[in-house]
């Protein structure tokens, strides 16, 4: 299911001018720097905000220079840094809300949503009752159960602290593994975009550019995961800054 789109316009001094193709399946994550362009592109993309360009989903025109498909006809999910999830229903009844939202044939049904996001025990809770990571959770089960052809998540794990982003991660990368359609992950952190992309596109000043995906480093790991990389180094026989760590072959990291 490819997704290719171009938008080129002016919104106030900034100047977006975009080409980009999205690979059928799996994450593409979009990084680069503040204020170059990433929300007000996925905005684009998801119609909520109208701009001068083309796109396509599946080979189905959702914009171009003579029609403009308006954001609540568009299928898809959308999760920003905030899950804005409906205080007054349940964690059931705010992923019920998503799947109300479509009439398309369910490609992912809510058991296997609330399995996949470990809501499960949540499900009777109130949203003022869920942990940070616990609502975005929710709000990314609401997403899947619009059935949306495309997915896009504007940053979903900034406003969490470490713990949270913890929490959630493990979550993320099932979903990851599960994915059958496209989706755009906006980060600027790599760490996240080491662990859950595929592909990498990377924004400056309103424009894309390919980029390889970054390599994940010990900076971005916790101190358990340090500790089973080291264990790892041992047990195959691996120096580290020129010593041995083991009486085995040598070989060298």
């Amino acid at each position: 299911m490819s997704v290719e789109g171009r938008f080129s316009g002016i919104l106030g001094a900034f100047r977006l001018d975009a080409v980009f193709a999205l690979a059928p399946t799996g994450i593409t994550a979009l990084s680069g720097p503040s204020g170059a362009g990433k929300t007000t592109l996925l905005r684009c993309i998801a119609g909520l905000t109208r701009m001068p360009g083309e796109l396509s989903v599946a080979g189905e025109v959702w914009q171009d220079t003579r029609r403009f498909m308006p954001a609540y006809r568009r299928p898809v999910g959308v999760v920003f840094q905030e899950a804005s999830l409906l205080g007054h229903l349940s964690v059931r009844g705010n992923l019920l809300y998503g799947a109300r939202r479509t009439s398309a044939k369910p490609e992912i049904g809510f058991d296997d949503t609330a399995d996949l996001l470990g809501l499960g025990p949540l499900l009777d809770r109130a949203p003022a009752n869920l942990s940070g990571g616990e609502r975005q959770r929710v709000a990314l089960g609401r997403a899947l159960l619009s059935q949306p052809k495309l997915l896009l998540m504007d940053e979903p794990l900034s406003s969490l602290d470490a713990a949270a982003k913890a929490e959630i991660l493990p979550y993320l990368e099932r979903l990851h593994r599960a994915l059958a359609i496209p989706a755009l992950y906006i980060s600027h952190d790599a760490g996240e975009i080491a662990r859950l992309a595929d592909h990498v596109l990377e924004m400056r000043q309103g424009r894309i550019a390919p980029c390889e995906a970054p390599a994940p480093t010990l900076e971005g790991l916790s101190s358990q995961a340090r500790d089973r990389l080291a264990l790892a180094a041992l047990r195959a026989g691996l120096t580290v800054e020129g010593e041995d760590v083991s009486p085995g072959p040598r070989s060298r990291v």
